[in-house]
Formats: structure tokens, C-alpha cells, sequence
């Protein structure tokens, strides 16, 4: 492997971005060991109590670090949204071009989204929660508050959290559930709230009641009742917050590129920031105002959330395009730089390829560090095939672009 790997880009292009990307796949990836299920046949064992958390979303208040991958794709969004339109400007291209393109992304998008939620279903399953749809529902919006001014992004920016928070606290509460089958919620449920907080309980919230009414108006096998992770088509409000966030983090570090800023200031810019914003969600959180709940996107998960997005981008920029130390994120970067193509094919090949692998190798290969860690075994050699084939398309300088 080359130390500093070649990059198939623009000049403009950050190695860290893609980077830092292929960091977030790469924790989509390890999903498909099942760690956080290999974990619970260890129960006496810290380290996979560790392991196991973070490999795995919390139940409902809280954050792991597999709930940063969602926040920190949204935000490297943003990130790159800020260099792409400062190059398509610089080309020449006309607003009406650049509208019409972000038009068409959004739409592929919002399309991906819906059919990876339909995979192993009867119909199409017509849902907004995915993260390829939350994006495509946001990023017109944020394509044109890329092309207002700075006081216009931090006004929507903050006008976005008072909306979302509003339609959640004006919603009435809604008593304990007689019926929780007729909720669609996890057995033995133990994560709800009481006072205040109560209107952010699973499946009895407004983005809930939003979703039981939009989702029943498309063709259904069966009436909608609510999704079991509590996820909700409201949640682009906030998810766009996020991306706007990460629009100004890539406005930051493109004013390196072209000679505006010293880029010591701008790691300095993104870790206060980042420190800033999770001040800002403890303050929310405990305050009384809001709680942290990545599944209904509330404005303190933007804070907690964008917060340890700018930090994580601060030490990969710092790392990977300050320091040059680039050898080892090789195998990110391939990651990173056909981030949707791997993003498609960990959503749609995972049990085919396992499937596959049982029929050609058998079972008792997968088995040989015992029956609890089959899952894992087999998952890293999924993984491993899928890094394969992005590796191939990355010699040949094969990138699906949307």
C-alpha cells in the first residue's frame, strides 16, 4: 500500500473528508460482525460490555458511537456541499444548473432510501426515516442556504431547532399505552419518560402521530402503527441543522485552501465549536429543555452530535492533511471515496454474501474460535469481500457519484 495514496479528485479535494468518511463506513461495516449479539454471550466481560454498546444504537436517550455514523454522514454532506458549490461557481456554472442538480440528487436519494427500506418486502414500503432519504429530503434546502448569506444559514440553522422543538412540545401528552403491540414497541420497554419529557416518548410523539397519519395516505400491506427504532419522517428538520453545520465546517476549511485562513485556526475553530455544541446539548439535556435522542433527531442530539463531528473532523484534518501522516488510512480512504457504493452494497449483499459463505466453506470453518463468535467471523470476511471490490473499483479510478 502507498504510504501517501493518490487521490482521484480535484485540488480542492480534502484527503481527511474522504478520510474521516471511510471512517463512518467503516463503522457501518462493522455491523456486519453483530458484535453488540456476540457481546451478550459475555455478560461477565467489560470489554465486550464495551464493545458491545458501541456497536450497537442505545435504546433511546444517549449516544454510542455507532449512532455517530447517521450524524456524521449528514454532516460530511454539508462538509462537501461547501467545496463542491465554491467549484461548480468557479466553473461558471449558472444557479438554475446547480439548483436542477441538487434537484436530481435529492430525488436518487430519497429513491435509494425507500428502496433499501423495502428490501424483503412484500410492496414498497414508503418510509422517510433512512439515511440516504433524510438526506435527499434536506439537501435542496441546504443547497440554497449554501448560496445565501452567512446570517441567513445561522438564522435557519437555529430557526430549524425552535420548529423542531416546538412541534414536539405543542403535541399533547399522551397517556401510558394500554396495548403496546398496537404501538410497535420493544418488549419490555423501559426508556420512557415522565413530566415535561414525556412528549419524546417512543411511538406517543409528534413525529410519530405526523408518521401515522403521512405513511397510511401510500399503499401499504397493512396499517401503519410506527416503527420499532421510534424513527420519524420529522426528523430532516433537524437532520438538516446537522448539515448545516457541516456546511460551515467545510466554508472553514476551504478558506485554508484559498489562502484565508492558517490552518492551525482552523483546528482551533473546530474544536471549540465542537466543544461549544456539547456544552450546549449537556445544558438542553439536564436543563429541562430537551432531551438527547438520536431516534427523534432533537436539537440537543444536533448539539451532542455536531459536536463530536467537528471534533472527529479536527483530528483527522489535523492528522491526514497538516501532518501528512497518511499511511495507515489507506484502507478508510478506499472506503471513503466510494462511500454510496459501499453504503448500497452493505445494505443489500450482507445475507447474500453470508449465505454464500456458509454454501461454499460450510459451517464448522466459521466455528473454529467457537459458536459465539460465528457471526463475527463470517461478518469479517463479508466485510472483507466488500473492501475487495471498493479496492478494484478504486485502481480503475471507479466512483459512483450521485
Amino acid at each position: 500500500m502507498p504510504e501517501n495514496p493518490p487521490v482521484a479528485s480535484t485540488p480542492q479535494r480534502l484527503v481527511s473528508v474522504d478520510v474521516y468518511r471511510g471512517f463512518v463506513m467503516f463503522l457501518l461495516g462493522l455491523r456486519l460482525l453483530e458484535l453488540d449479539e456476540v457481546a451478550a454471550h459475555f455478560p461477565n466481560s467489560s470489554v465486550w460490555r464495551f464493545i458491545g454498546f458501541h456497536s450497537s444504537h442505545v435504546p433511546w436517550v444517549g449516544c454510542s458511537l455507532n449512532d455517530l455514523i447517521h450524524p456524521s454522514f449528514a454532516f460530511l454532506t454539508g462538509t462537501s456541499l461547501a467545496f463542491s458549490v465554491a467549484s461548480r461557481k468557479g466553473k461558471g456554472q449558472a444557479f438554475g444548473l446547480m439548483l436542477k442538480h441538487a434537484l436530481v440528487r435529492s430525488f436518487i436519494l430519497i429513491a435509494l432510501g425507500i428502496f433499501l427500506r423495502s428490501q424483503g418486502r412484500p410492496m414498497t414500503n414508503w418510509t422517510f426515516e433512512e439515511t440516504l432519504t433524510q438526506t435527499g429530503l434536506g439537501y435542496p434546502f441546504l443547497f440554497l442556504l449554501a448560496c445565501a448569506t452567512t446570517k441567513v444559514r445561522w438564522i435557519s440553522f437555529f430557526g430549524l431547532l425552535v420548529v423542531s422543538w416546538l412541534i414536539y412540545v405543542t403535541f399533547p401528552i399522551l397517556p401510558p399505552r394500554s396495548d403496546p403491540g398496537a404501538f410497535y414497541t420493544v418488549a419490555n420497554w423501559s426508556h420512557d419518560f415522565s413530566g415535561f419529557y414525556s412528549r419524546w416518548n417512543h411511538n406517543r410523539n409528534a413525529g410519530w402521530a405526523f408518521d401515522t397519519w403521512l405513511l397510511n395516505l401510500f399503499p401499504r400491506p397493512s396499517l401503519y402503527v410506527g416503527y420499532l427504532g421510534g424513527y420519524a419522517s420529522l426528523n430532516f428538520i433537524t437532520t438538516l441543522a446537522t448539515m448545516i453545520l457541516g456546511f460551515f465546517a467545510g466554508m472553514w476549511l476551504r478558506a485554508v485552501s484559498i489562502g484565508g485562513s492558517k490552518q492551525s485556526e482552523i483546528i482551533k475553530k473546530l474544536g471549540v465549536v465542537g466543544t461549544g455544541c456539547l456544552v450546549i446539548s449537556g445544558l438542553l439535556h439536564f436543563g429541562g429543555i430537551c432531551p438527547v435522542i438520536k431516534h427523534l433527531w432533537t436539537p440537543s442530539w444536533v448539539f451532542l452530535s455536531g459536536g463530536m463531528c467537528f471534533i472527529l473532523l479536527a483530528g483527522f484534518y489535523q492528522i491526514i492533511d497538516v501532518k501528512q501522516i497518511r499511511g495507515w488510512a489507506f484502507p478508510f480512504l478506499v472506503l471513503g471515496m466510494n462511500s454510496i457504493a459501499f453504503y448500497l452494497m452493505r445494505h443489500t449483499l450482507d445475507e447474500w454474501l453470508s449465505e454464500n459463505l456458509h454454501r461454499h466453506f460450510g459451517y464448522a470453518v466459521f466455528q473454529k474460535f467457537g459458536p459465539e463468535l460465528e457471526p463475527a467471523f463470517i461478518g469479517l470476511c463479508s466485510f472483507a469481500l466488500l473492501w475487495l471490490v471498493l479496492l478494484w473499483m478504486y485502481r480503475r479510478k471507479l466512483f459512483l457519484r450521485i
